[in-house]
């Protein structure tokens, strides 16, 4: 028994020294792995592995930095032109309709006829409802007959009348019965008028119970069903009708931009300043009218004022509340200097453009900038049409430092002053290789 305990306690141990063993073997090939990635990558990080340019071109024993010397970074570049540039004013607005009304009843009644499709578009004076009529006909029908009964008596008192003057001459009648007679006629001829409103207004009445539309439009959802009772001036009203054409947007004006505004609205030219109403992409143009007026005051909250664009919308594609971009045209800058709005960076000191140099380097160069349109932006003061600034890379730029063009190879623009003389239109122009020398040219 103490034999077999003996020799599994010995076999454990074996166990043991074979798992420790085994541990240890593949942590030292571990290690071995990540020394030999390490150096593989330190060698492909040196110059020659990179393919790098001749001795000199970067720090020595270094792979040449992106300054001074380095190697060249790839940018992107523009000239600077000269073009017209409109000064662009964009908000966010929403159409609103020229005109809205709730079409409410005058009279109350019950509602016997619907004479309108939701949706529709409708002229003014389009009957959108009838009420029952039965009881404004007899209203109109008893007012009418007073009218007749009163218009007999009146007509039977003057003839009286004219009797008792003719006998009043004769001295046939005493004057006090000429005198009561003339002012029976007198209130006879009052009756008479009263009687002549009434069936005016019965006449009214009887026309409130058609329910007309009193502006031309698009006629909304139906908000009550033939067969119910409704009131005069009920709140909710038949329909409500909007003015689609023409519509207005309504959008804000920052109040720095308000004074520019104002002097064209000022001088009578605001029917002049071109309006744009455009998608929430700012790609699909909806339509196209005119700025069209301010209002009088800045909003203490926002710093805004509002302002109306009107639009023709003869095919209805501007909608009732929906939210658009509003494009103004304010004015145009002929033979603006514009560069692209990529190139303007903002430092410490403000706005400034890396500046393309003839000896492919680029420079700083403060510049102030002006109203912008799209992806360009006019350059007020700094620049000069035809120089050439850099669009694409200038992160990764210093002052001084070497730069080269999509297309160049590396080696081409690399650290080091370039023959003079060279031209930026000599940039693409092929260099011989490893080192070989330059052949002259033919006598």
């Amino acid at each position: 028994m103490m034999k077999q305990l003996s020799r599994r306690s010995a076999q454990r141990g074996r166990t043991g020294i074979r798992s420790v063993v085994v541990v240890a073997v593949i942590i030292v090939a571990l290690a071995a792995l990540a020394w030999g990635l390490t150096q593989r990558s330190k060698t492909q990080t040196t110059p020659g592995a990179m393919g790098g340019g001749p001795p000199g071109a970067g720090a020595p024993g270094g792979g040449g930095g992106r300054g001074r010397g380095g190697m060249p970074t790839t940018v992107g570049t523009a000239k600077v032109v000269q073009q017209d540039i409109p000064v662009i004013l964009e908000a966010l607005g929403t159409v609103t309709p020229s005109e809205t009304v709730t079409v409410r009843p005058q009279v109350a009644g019950v509602i016997t006829d619907i004479r309108f499709v939701e949706g529709q578009m409708v002229t003014q004076g389009q009957v959108l409802a009838v009420i029952d009529q039965r009881p404004f006909q007899v209203t109109l029908d008893q007012a009418r007959g007073q009218l007749q009964r009163d218009e007999a008596e009146l007509q039977n008192a003057q003839l009286q009348l004219e009797r008792f003057r003719t006998l009043g001459t004769l001295d046939s009648i005493a004057q006090q019965d000429i005198d009561t007679q003339a002012a029976s006629v007198k209130q006879l001829l009052g009756t008479v008028v009263a009687d002549r409103a009434a069936v005016a207004a019965a006449q009214l009445d009887m026309d409130y119970s058609e329910v007309k539309t009193p502006i031309a439009g698009r006629v909304g959802l139906r908000v009550v069903d033939a067969g119910n009772y409704i009131g005069a001036g009920d709140a909710s009203g038949i329909a409500v009708v909007t003015r689609v054409s023409p519509t207005d947007v309504v959008f804000t004006v920052p109040q720095d931009r308000v004074g520019e505004i104002q002097k064209r609205v000022a001088s009578g030219e605001a029917p002049k300043i071109p309006a744009i109403a455009l998608d929430r992409s700012r790609q699909v143009t909806l339509a196209e009218g005119t700025f069209s007026t301010l209002d009088n005051l800045v909003s203490t909250d926002t710093g805004t004022v509002r302002a109306k664009a009107r639009f023709a919308n003869a095919d209805g594609a501007l909608f009732p509340s929906q939210f658009v971009n509003v494009r103004l045209t304010l004015r145009v800058i002929e033979g603006a200097s514009v560069v692209p709005v990529s190139a303007v960076r903002n430092g410490a000191d403000g706005d400034f453009v890396w500046l393309l140099q003839d000896d492919d380097t680029a420079t700083a160069r403060k510049v102030q900038r002006g109203p912008s349109s799209g992806d360009l932006v006019q350059i007020v003061k700094g620049l000069e049409p035809g120089q050439t600034v850099i669009t694409d890379g200038g992160d990764r730029l210093k002052e001084g430092g070497k730069v080269t063009l999509p297309g160049e190879k590396r080696g081409e623009a690399a650290a080091g002053d370039a023959p003079k003389g060279r031209t930026h239109g000599e940039r693409g122009k092929r260099t011989p290789k490893d080192g070989a020398a330059v052949p002259a040219p033919p006598q």
